[in-house]
């Protein structure tokens, strides 16, 4: 029996994810980007998924997979969170490697090569490449908002990272998969990843405007917000033990 770990032969090389909600007007910009930026990765897929979107997103997927078929959908009736839709994609992907992109514009695919680069020179024992962002298009407001986060989080966690909220990341699939989930984990993933005993590196990438429309995602940039996560977070490493490996015994 096939279980949510095994990846089947024909597998493509990476899965990209991509969650979106109320994006329709950034949808066939973006899907052309990656289409461009990931020819030398093929094969590969792209899964969408649309997190209870109102406008024409379902519209806009179906027209463009009718075309594509590394195109893929999925689809929930009601909002669950970008943690939530995320972690759908990568459940339904195909490949060993997963990489996450916001569906708004702002993280540029030129860098998904990078990222895939970063991972799979490491070796098995880095599990996640995480892309830090350059000149963030974001409101100043915003931007002190997540400087004054990320300095908590990075002080309460000793993550090494200084911008964990890009959505631009590359990560093993099985690893993904192992991490504990909550909602707002893809803001703990190099925290996380590196409780499971791997290492993370780090990709500097350019950030954008968004292309169209306003966000949908995000709320955690607000420190208050996301509070009790990250003392949550720190509790799970803490009570982490360091399992040695165990070998079968012939």
């Amino acid at each position: 029996m096939n279980d949510q770990f095994e990846i089947d032969a024909s597998a493509p090389r990476v899965s990209i994810v991509v969650p979106v909600k109320n994006e329709a007007g950034n949808i066939a910009p973006l899907v052309a980007e990656i289409e461009h930026a990931c020819a030398s990765l093929a094969p590969f897929e792209v899964i969408y998924v649309d997190d209870g979107s109102s406008d024409g997103t379902g519209a806009e997927l179906a027209r463009l997979a009718s075309e594509r078929p590394w195109l893929r959908r999925l689809r929930r009736e009601r909002s669950a969170g970008q943690s939530a839709a995320v972690r759908a994609g990568v459940r339904a992907a195909r490949a060993p490697i997963i990489v996450t992109i916001d569906g708004d514009g702002q993280n540029d695919p030129a860098f998904i090569p990078q990222l895939v680069a970063a991972l799979e020179k490491g070796g098995p024992r880095v599990g996640l490449a995480a892309g830090q962002r350059l000149g963030r298009k974001d409101t100043g407001f915003k931007r002190l908002q997540s400087r004054i986060a990320n300095k908590v989080r990075s002080a309460v966690l000793g993550d090494g990272t200084r911008d964990t909220g890009c959505g631009l990341k590359a990560v093993r699939r099985d690893v993904f998969l192992s991490l504990p989930y909550f909602d707002a984990i893809h803001r703990f993933m190099p925290a996380l990843v590196k409780r499971e005993g791997y290492e993370v590196v780090l990709v500097d990438v350019v950030d954008r405007p968004r292309l169209t429309g306003q966000s949908n995602y995000g709320l955690f940039d607000r420190l208050w917000v996301g509070i009790l996560d990250l003392f949550g977070v720190w509790w799970l490493i803490r009570r982490c033990r360091r399992a040695m490996p165990a070998e079968e015994l012939k």
